[in-house]
């Protein structure tokens, strides 16, 4: 007989009681801060059709899907030619494409535009490391159909304001555009099929530098002028307006002005109303791996933790690939999981928690004695503190600390 394995999937993790604790209240917390820049719920299935996860939109996540084989007489194992006569279906790697599909089907009851929150787990199969899993909460704000710069602005306060809620003070929110990647990549030369291989370089630069992305895009292949233009821009540009400023002026021929002029109005307006603690900053090597960006990108780090805690942008070609008309989207993800290890590891305590009692019962108790005690731990819940029943061990001691860990204030003993 096959021997059954204690520990979880590769990827995946059991969830303790303090992690719970931790994760509901982030959950409340969420929903009530989203709320009140009125964002409404939604929920869609876990298991999306294997043709919306596989359209070219969600760039190397399509290498990460979980795919699902066919059920029962639709199954033909013997005749199958190719993977597709196999799977019809996948688990999902994010929320903006079940969005998107979600969207489409029910635009003509929906609100414009429409401000939706989903929460739910996305699967990837991914290489396990701290802070990644293979199976994770994703926490995703979207607008759909506004298509000013407003649909930004409301995200970033949005989500920093939540972040800002959870004691994280030293926080940055990088932003960019994709048009001024494309922009200065046209400037300096290089070819329009060739973006995408640049810009996988460039999202190296944090690890590698200036200098290591001028030898990766030299061993590409790419023209040695183009290469220096390219990376002189990234040396005389600077992470604020003035940068923006010097790009407006340098990229004019290939670079819309409204475009830069509509990245310094966001920045000035969130700097202008935060109500957190954060820098704002323009960072033109942020590049986001997701093709279906097509505007606006945007990333928030918490200083002191390698890698970002969450990111978005603007995507106003997606939702047409399922209708066929165009419909601005713009969207902004927390990094839920990251989040949560963070609080933990920091010992983060949660604000106004409420009391908590242990009663402890000697055993033998008399049945009229016993249902005192059940009166009165009703009367203490009736009151908002939460009451647990539990019979008296006979290492009292090691019991009481115990209880102590689980949070436990208040120990109150019954004997007979």
């Amino acid at each position: 007989m096959m021997s059954l394995k204690k520990k979880p999937v590769t990827g995946m993790k059991d969830i303790s009681p303090r992690e719970m604790e931790i994760r509901d209240y982030v959950i409340s917390l969420i929903k009530e801060t989203y709320g009140k820049f009125g964002f409404s719920s939604i929920e869609t299935p876990c298991v999306e059709h294997i043709e919306n996860l596989s359209s070219k939109q969600g760039g190397e996540n399509e290498k990460l899907i979980f795919k699902i084989l066919k059920r029962g007489e639709k199954l033909k194992l013997e005749t199958a030619s190719c993977e597709m006569d196999l799977v019809d279906g996948g688990l999902r790697y994010d929320l903006t494409v079940p969005l998107s599909r979600y969207y489409s089907n029910n635009a003509n009851e929906l609100p414009a535009p429409f401000k939706a929150l989903q929460m739910g787990n996305v699967w990837r199969a991914d290489r396990p490391q701290r802070g990644r899993y293979r199976q994770f909460m994703q926490c995703d704000i979207d607008i759909l159909g506004e298509p000013s710069i407003l649909a930004e602005i409301e995200l970033i306060l949005a989500t920093s304001t939540l972040v800002g809620k959870l004691d994280f003070n030293d926080f940055t929110i990088r932003i960019n555009d994709r048009r001024i990647l494309k922009a200065m990549a046209a400037y300096s030369g290089f070819a329009p099929e060739s973006y995408d291989t640049v810009f996988i370089i460039l999202d190296k630069m944090d690890k590698i530098g200036i200098e290591g992305v001028k030898e990766e895009l030299k061993k590409e292949g790419f023209d040695e002028k183009a290469v220096s233009t390219y990376t002189d821009l990234f040396e005389k540009v600077t992470e604020d307006l003035a940068g923006v400023k010097f790009l407006k002026e340098t990229l004019t021929d290939v670079l819309e002005e409204k475009v830069a002029e509509e990245l310094e109005t966001i920045i000035e307006s969130v700097e202008a109303v935060k109500n957190a603690d954060f820098k704002m900053v323009f960072d033109p090597t942020l590049v986001r791996g997701m093709s279906y960006y097509t505007g606006p990108i945007f990333e928030i780090s918490i200083d002191g933790f390698g890698g970002s805690v969450g990111g978005g942008g603007r995507y106003d070609e997606m939702i047409g690939r399922f209708t066929g008309n165009s419909t601005p989207a713009c969207g902004f993800s927390i990094g839920f999981e990251r989040i949560v290890m963070l609080l933990l590891e920091n010992n983060y305590q949660i604000p106004g928690k409420k009391e908590k009692t242990a009663f402890l019962i000697e055993k033998g108790i008399p049945k009229d004695k016993l249902l005192e005690v059940f009166k009165e731990a009703e009367e203490l819940r009736s009151t908002g503190v939460s009451v647990s029943m539990n019979m008296m061990k006979k290492n009292k001691k090691f019991q009481k600390e115990q209880l102590a860990g689980e949070g436990y204030t208040q120990i109150k003993e019954f004997f007979k």
